[in-house]
C-alpha cells in the first residue's frame, strides 16, 4: 500500500498560512480523487481541500480551528501501490470564479454603493440559506455552469459546508436527484425575499482602511447587572480588522488635514458624458476614475506620500499602485488595487474600477488584486458622511477620504468683484504619518488634490 501526504495549499503569494474551518472526513473514512476532505480559511479567502488520490483516511495531523503553515502535511491517505508516493505541496488559487460564471452575479454599481447587511451566521446542520451572504467556490460553480443549475437553484440547493456553504457533494445530489425525476423536491424550500444574494468576502488585515460596524451573530439576550444586554461574539474578520486599526494606531503618528475643493465642473461634466461614455466604452463612469485621475497627477509632484518606513528607512515607491476602499455587502470593506494607475487614461482607470469593485463583491478577486498598493482612496460621502479621519491602511503613509457632495451657496471672487453662487462642494481629508509626511508636505498635498479638482476641464475629450 503506498501512502500519500495532502498538505496545506498555497493559497496565494503572500499566505504563509491558513486554519482549518471544518474535517469532511475522518480517520477511516473513504475519499476519491477531487472530493473535498477539509475547508479551510486564510485571511482572504475560504476555500475547499480536495483529495489528491482515492483511497482511506489514515491520519488527520491538525484539529479544527487550528492554525497551519503552507506546506505542512495535515493528512495522510492511504492507496494501493508499491511505495511512499511524495506529493508536492499543491497550490490553490484564491477563489477566482471563472467570467463564464459571472451570469451567477451580476453588479454595475460604483466602488461603494453596497448596502451593509448581516453576515451569515454559522450553521453547524446543512440547511437552506436564501436570506443572506453566500459563498460558492470555484468548483461548484463549475459543475452548475455544466449541469445548467441556474442561480436561482443554486441558492435553494442545502449547503452542509461551513456556514451552510454548499459543498461539491451538496450540488452533485442535487443534480443527480434532479435528474431522476426529483427536482420539486429542492424547489420546496422556503421562499426567501427577491435579493441577489452575494458572497462573504473574509479580508486580510492589510486591506482594511478604517474602522467599519461589527458585523457577527448575536448571542441569546440576558438580563445583566446593567440591564437588558446582548453579547457579540467576535467573528474572525471582525478580530482582523480590530487587529489592524489598533496595529495602524500604534505604529503610525495620525495626522488629518481638510480642504474642500468646488467640484461643479466635474459634476456637470459626468452628467453630460456619462451616457454616451457607457454606450461608447460599455462602462459605467463613476467618480472614482475621476478622483483618482487627479490623485495620481499630485502624487507624481509629491512623490514622498507615495512610500513607505521600514525602521528608518524611507522606501520611495517608484510605480503608483492606488488602492480603493471597496464597500462589501457584509458591510465591511476590502481594497483592491489599481496597478500603475499613473500608465492609465480614464477610459482604463474606470474599466479597472468596475472590474475589481464587482469582483470584491462577488469573491472573485485574486491575491495580487490587494497587494502592493501604494496609497489608497476612501469614498466616505457615499455613505452620507461629510468627511471622515481614515486610518492609514499600513504599511503606505497616507490615505485620502473624499466626501459627499452637495449643493451649498458659496462665494465667487472675480476681477469684476464677489457673488453667491449654488455650487457643488466636497470636503477632502487626508490622514498621514507624520513621522515621515510633516504638516506643510500633507496640507500642501492635499490642497493640490483640490485644486486639481478644482480646475477640472469642463471640455474634457476621453
Amino acid at each position: 500500500m503506498a501512502i500519500v501526504e495532502l498538505v496545506m495549499p498555497k493559497m496565494g503569494e503572500s499566505i504563509m498560512e491558513a486554519t482549518i474551518l471544518r474535517w469532511h472526513k475522518k480517520p477511516g473514512d473513504q475519499v476519491k480523487a477531487d472530493e473535498t476532505v477539509l475547508e479551510i480559511a486564510t485571511d482572504k479567502v475560504d476555500s475547499e481541500v480536495p483529495s489528491i488520490a482515492d483511497g482511506e483516511i489514515t491520519e488527520l495531523l491538525f484539529a479544527e480551528n487550528e492554525v497551519v503553515p503552507v506546506g505542512a502535511v495535515i493528512a495522510r491517505i492511504r492507496t494501493t501501490g508499491d511505495a511512499e508516493v511524495p506529493v508536492a505541496p499543491a497550490t490553490l488559487q484564491e477563489e477566482t470564479v471563472p467570467a463564464a460564471h459571472q451570469q451567477y452575479h451580476e453588479s454595475n454599481n460604483d466602488v461603494h454603493h453596497a448596502a451593509p447587511g448581516p453576515v451569515a451566521a454559522q450553521h453547524t446542520e446543512p440547511k437552506f440559506s436564501t436570506s443572506g451572504p453566500r459563498f460558492y467556490s470555484p468548483l461548484v460553480l463549475t459543475i452548475a455552469q455544466q449541469e445548467n443549475v441556474s442561480f436561482a437553484e443554486l441558492e435553494k440547493i442545502p449547503g452542509s459546508g461551513s456556514e451552510g456553504r454548499v459543498t461539491k457533494k451538496d450540488i452533485l445530489d442535487y443534480v443527480a436527484a434532479r435528474s431522476k425525476g426529483h427536482h420539486h423536491q429542492q424547489q420546496a424550500a422556503p421562499a426567501a425575499p427577491e435579493t441577489v444574494a452575494t458572497p462573504v468576502q473574509v479580508e486580510t488585515a492589510a486591506t482594511i482602511p478604517h474602522e467599519t460596524r461589527a458585523v457577527a451573530a448575536p448571542a441569546t439576550s440576558y438580563n445583566g447587572s446593567s440591564g437588558n444586554v446582548e453579547i457579540i461574539e467576535m467573528d474572525r474578520m471582525r478580530k482582523m480588522i480590530a487587529e489592524h486599526m489598533v496595529r495602524s494606531k500604534h505604529t503610525s503618528a495620525h495626522v488629518t488635514s481638510f480642504a474642500e475643493a468646488d467640484v461643479t465642473h466635474m459634476v456637470k461634466w459626468r452628467d453630460r458624458v456619462k451616457q454616451d461614455f457607457e454606450r461608447r466604452e460599455g462602462e459605467k463612469l463613476t467618480f472614482t476614475p475621476l478622483f483618482i485621475e487627479a490623485l495620481v497627477k499630485c502624487i507624481k509632484r509629491f512623490p514622498l506620500v507615495n512610500c513607505s518606513l521600514e525602521g528608518d528607512k524611507i522606501i520611495l515607491k517608484k510605480d503608483i499602485n492606488i488602492g480603493m476602499a471597496t464597500a462589501l455587502p457584509s458591510g465591511n470593506l476590502i481594497v483592491p488595487v489599481i496597478r500603475n494607475a499613473d500608465m492609465l487614461n480614464l477610459v482604463g482607470l474606470t474599466r479597472q474600477v468596475n472590474h475589481l469593485a464587482n469582483a470584491a463583491r462577488q469573491n472573485r478577486l485574486k491575491p495580487e488584486d490587494t497587494q502592493s498598493g501604494t496609497f489608497t482612496l476612501t469614498n466616505v460621502g457615499t455613505f452620507g458622511s461629510l468627511a471622515g479621519t481614515p486610518i492609514i491602511n499600513q504599511p503606505q503613509v497616507a490615505i485620502l477620504a473624499v466626501g459627499a457632495i452637495k449643493k451649498r451657496p458659496v462665494v465667487i471672487e472675480t476681477e469684476h468683484g464677489d457673488s453667491i453662487a449654488i455650487r457643488h462642494m466636497m470636503y477632502l481629508s487626508l490622514s498621514y504619518d507624520h513621522r515621515i509626511v510633516d504638516g506643510a508636505l500633507g496640507s500642501t498635498f492635499l490642497n493640490a488634490v483640490a485644486q486639481e479638482l478644482e480646475h477640472f476641464d469642463p471640455e474634457k475629450v476621453y
